[in-house]
This record gives C-alpha cells, sequence and structure tokens, in this order.
C-alpha cells in the first residue's frame, strides 16, 4: 500500500517515512524562499506540524509532495509578512545570523534572495525541485503562461545581478 495513503489512514511511522522522504526538497524550497536558517527550519517544523494535523484533508494521496510543498510555500510566506512588519527599535535588536552555508555560489544565492518573492518560488521550484511549469502552476494556483513569465523575468534580473557581481571583482 502507498505510504501516503497509510498516512491518511493514520499510520504515524508512514507519515515519518513520507517525511525523511521530502526533507531534502523542504530545505531546498525552504532556503530558497528564506534567508536565515533558523527560519527555514521553523518554517519546516511548522510545515511538518500542519501536513501532520491535516494529512486527512489531502484527497488525492500520490500527490503527498505537492501538498507538502504548498503547505511549506504558504508557512515561508507568513514568516515573511510577520518579518516585514517587524519595527525594530534600534539595530541591536536585529538579528544577526550566523549560519554556514553549504551551497558552492553564494553570489548565486545572493542574486536570488534579490528577487522579489513571486519570482524567487517559482525560480526555486523550477530549478532545485525540477517541476515543471504546468506543475508549478498547478501548485500556486497561476496560469501556466504567468509561470513563465515569472521565470523569464527571474532569469533576466538573475543575469543582471551576476553581471554586477563581476564587475564588483
Amino acid at each position: 500500500m502507498d505510504l501516503a495513503l497509510l498516512a491518511k489512514n493514520g499510520d504515524k511511522d508512514a507519515f515519518s517515512s513520507l517525511i525523511q522522504e521530502n526533507k531534502r526538497n523542504l530545505y531546498r524550497v525552504a532556503k530558497g524562499i528564506l534567508h536565515h536558517e533558523a527560519d527555514v527550519e521553523d518554517a519546516i517544523q511548522m510545515t511538518i506540524l500542519k501536513a501532520y494535523e491535516n494529512i486527512g484533508k489531502l484527497r488525492v494521496a500520490e500527490y503527498f509532495k505537492t501538498w507538502l510543498i504548498r503547505i511549506l510555500i504558504n508557512e515561508c510566506k507568513s514568516m515573511l509578512r510577520k518579518r516585514n512588519r517587524t519595527v525594530y527599535l534600534d539595530s541591536t535588536n536585529q538579528e544577526i545570523a550566523s549560519f554556514e552555508d553549504t551551497y558552492e555560489n553564494l553570489e548565486l544565492q545572493e542574486a536570488l534572495y534579490s528577487l522579489k518573492e513571486k519570482l524567487r518560488i517559482v525560480t526555486v521550484l523550477f530549478y532545485y525541485e525540477d517541476l515543471s511549469t504546468k506543475e508549478i502552476a498547478k501548485l500556486l494556483a497561476i496560469p501556466e503562461g504567468t509561470v513563465r513569465s515569472r521565470l523569464s523575468k527571474a532569469r533576466t534580473l538573475l543575469q543582471q545581478k551576476l553581471n554586477e557581481y563581476r564587475k564588483e571583482q
């Protein structure tokens, strides 16, 4: 029997196995959207909790991964909205993040973070998760043409940003 179907029927071990299978995907998507490692970890934890609490609402078991990533994207967006509402009274209250970044190309990561959220999300899903434009459109509930245009714009902006980095060096 399919793990997602078992999990939907209350099998905790099956749910745990599904999370283990998808943990790398969750990390890549969250890291592509959020800057700080602590935020990435928080988003993943909240996603797992929400998925566990709502597994009974999963309509089609074979779409577990897509369903899980959708929850993660919503959680990341929520965290970004909350962060944007935060007003720091002085610079000592600002988060000072120190984390080990395992990405080889930090310039590419910084260029990715410079993109607007809607461009960054489609880029992460397309390049990190190897989802097709059709799958991304379905996941984000937007037209496929919108996905293609956002990817095109993101590529152009990323190229411009990377060219700027090269000129600085």
